[in-house]
């Protein structure tokens, strides 16, 4: 059995999911369809152990993607035998099901407003309100999706999941300020998350695009390389390093005028902000070399930001040559 399918499928390529799918009859076959309570039973069956319904949630949800629906049911069917209806986890993967089997958007609203009765009689049942959240989002109605949010952060103030989640949301609508708040409690509960500091860079990013403000661009500066720092093949990392870097080099007054911030961080000087663009080129042009090149331990790109780090790179080659 793959080591992939213990983790969440969210986390894995279009392709590795449509392989686990691939493989989902006959890993349903050989798996066992229920555990017996029977301590005698037990003693000759095979154990039960936690990464078995692991694999039943992840390949569930990989089924989902691929659209093996029939394949996501009996996995779900397994998960209902071993935790029962009432389960809260099971609650929602069966809420899951029903949205994907769901074929117009009446029943969608039908299906949220099961979410909503289950909620009168247990408000704190925190996979169903991340469901309604999702359903929420999904049919547009995003106003709701960020107070059903906020309300699930009330009751959970240390989940970094819907933190995240409420900050794309805001970035979603252009509520920058929101989303880097978001970002910053994810940071809080998360340190040395590198995707996070990623994430709050681009944000920070394309917020001092749109305002001019060069202290979020100082702020993207140190979030990027803090990136990098924790996570020495983050592609987005050195991406919105090497953007940050030629951004504040195309204008030299944002690195003259910009002062300290509180924790002491100020721009660069030009020289310094130079070294730092090469060595977000260099690192970038390796990561694109050996992604391609398909060397172990270089796979796992998405090739869409490979794609676009390509091109980047190839703009950069094009504005040193005119």
């Amino acid at each position: 059995m793959s080591s992939s399918l213990l983790h969440p499928p969210s986390h894995l390529s279009p392709a590795v999911a449509l392989r686990h799918s691939q493989q989902a009859p006959n890993i349903l076959k050989k798996s066992p369809g229920a555990i017996s309570t029977s301590v005698f039973q037990s003693l000759l069956s095979a154990p039960e152990t936690p990464e078995l319904w692991s694999t039943y949630e992840n390949l569930l949800l990989s089924c989902l993607r691929t659209g093996d629906d029939e394949s996501a049911h009996q996995c779900l069917e397994r998960l209902v035998n071993r935790f029962g209806n009432d389960n809260e986890r099971i609650m929602a993967l069966k809420g899951l099901l029903k949205e994907a089997d769901a074929e117009d958007a009446a029943t969608l609203n039908v299906i949220l407003k099961e979410y909503e009765q289950i909620l009168q009689d247990n408000p704190t049942n925190i996979p169903i309100l991340k469901r309604r959240v999702a359903l929420l989002r999904s049919i547009g109605r995003i106003s709701e999706s960020v107070s059903a949010l906020i309300s699930l952060l009330d009751i959970s103030p240390t989940d970094a999941e819907a933190w995240g989640e409420l900050a794309d949301l805001y970035f979603s609508e252009g509520l920058y300020p929101q989303a880097i708040f978001a970002l910053e409690e994810v940071l809080v509960l998360q340190p040395n998350a590198w995707n996070i500091h990623a994430r709050l860079g681009e944000v920070l990013f394309i917020a001092a695009k749109s305002t001019g403000n060069a202290s979020q661009l100082a702020e993207a500066l140190k979030r990027f390389s803090r990136s990098i720092e924790l996570c020495d093949d983050y592609l987005r990392g050195y991406y919105g390093l090497k953007l940050t870097t030629r951004q504040l080099l195309s204008d030299p007054q944002k690195t003259s005028s910009n002062k300290a911030d509180s924790d002491g961080f100020a721009v660069p000087d030009s020289t310094t902000l130079s070294k730092l663009d090469e060595m977000a080129t260099e690192k970038l042009a390796e990561i694109v070399r050996r992604s391609s090149a398909g060397e172990k331990g270089w796979q796992g790109y998405d090739e869409a930001e490979i794609k676009a780090t390509r091109e980047l790179l190839e703009g950069d080659s094009d504005a040193i040559i005119r």
